[in-house]
């Protein structure tokens, strides 16, 4: 079966798309780069459940950079969202930082606004550790939250890793560490493809059945995560991938809205600002810049 088909067929079976997980990627810093206050954390929940589709949760990349989880999580609390936590692993002084701020807000909050954790994010795509060393420390995460009061396997730690990464049989041992294996994949980045946007459906989600293949084989019953994706509405083109608001609007209609109800899914980006290519589904005064209903 393609793909394509795949994710149809899956998407057919469901009971609503609220059995899934669905939200963005948003970073931690303002427009003019300064770290987010629980105000700021608040406005992004408030943006993200005004949207149309249901829209709770959010992911971040970082635990302590910026007081993240200090902040985010009062924020998630108060307006009854839910955050895809990101721990950083690079450099073991920061790793330590990270797991503290995590460590410190499980205590606090407990684990309701928990969505899953993600340790790690491209960390082998970019060639930063090794496979073995990342399994260790999703195990020593997944280790250091178990020790606190509320803790149940329902609480995910995996790694947010791309597509291409997860297909390489060197990374196996951080399959089988993970809960879940959060896959990045973008079509318009496969710029040795015809990547145009009327291919970018399959491509999507062959890069997506590729990964499960992976996991099935090496660690049944994971479940592969959407964690991004996403066209830019602006910036360079990269082979036959033109960045445009029509283009975007496409692919929200056919991948974002097609990934949203077949799996646990976070979208690239909410806003990214000036930045190139810009992902950013809404403006600088917080209005979507195309349709984002499914």
């Amino acid at each position: 079966m393609k793909a394509g088909a795949y994710a149809l067929a899956l998407a057919a079976t469901l009971t609503g798309a609220n059995a899934y997980w669905k939200g963005f990627n948003v970073q931690a810093t303002l427009a003019d780069g300064t770290c987010k206050s629980q105000a700021d954390w608040e406005n992004d929940f408030n943006k993200l459940q005004s949207l149309p589709g249901g829209f709770s949760s959010l992911r971040v990349y970082a635990a302590s950079d910026c007081n993240t989880l200090a902040n985010a999580v009062p924020a998630a609390v108060a307006t009854g969202g839910q955050i895809l936590v990101g721990v950083w692993t690079e450099d073991s002084d920061h790793f330590n930082a990270e797991k503290q701020a995590l460590l410190s807000a499980v205590q606090q909050y407990g684990f309701g606004w928990v969505v899953a954790v993600s340790v790690g994010s491209e960390d082998l795509y970019r060639g930063d550790t090794t496979a073995s060393t990342l399994a260790s420390q999703i195990y020593d995460v997944r280790g250091m939250l178990s020790t606190v009061s509320g803790y149940t396997t329902d609480v995910q730690v995996g790694h947010v890793d791309t597509w291409t990464a997860w297909v390489d049989s060197a990374n196996t041992a951080v399959i089988e560490a993970a809960d879940f294996i959060g896959t990045d994949a973008y079509p318009y980045f496969q710029n040795t493809q015809a990547n145009s946007i009327d291919a970018a459906y399959d491509l999507f989600w062959d890069a997506i059945q590729d990964v499960k293949d992976v996991v099935n084989s090496a660690h049944p019953g994971a479940w592969v995560w959407v964690t991004e994706s996403g066209w830019p509405t602006s910036g360079s083109t990269e082979n036959q991938a033109v960045p445009s608001v029509d283009n975007a609007q496409q692919y929200w209609k056919t991948v974002a809205c097609s990934a949203f109800n077949s799996g646990h899914t976070f979208w690239y980006t909410l806003e990214d600002f000036s930045a190139s290519p810009s992902f950013g589904v809404l403006d600088s005064n917080g209005n979507a810049l195309y349709d984002l209903s499914c």
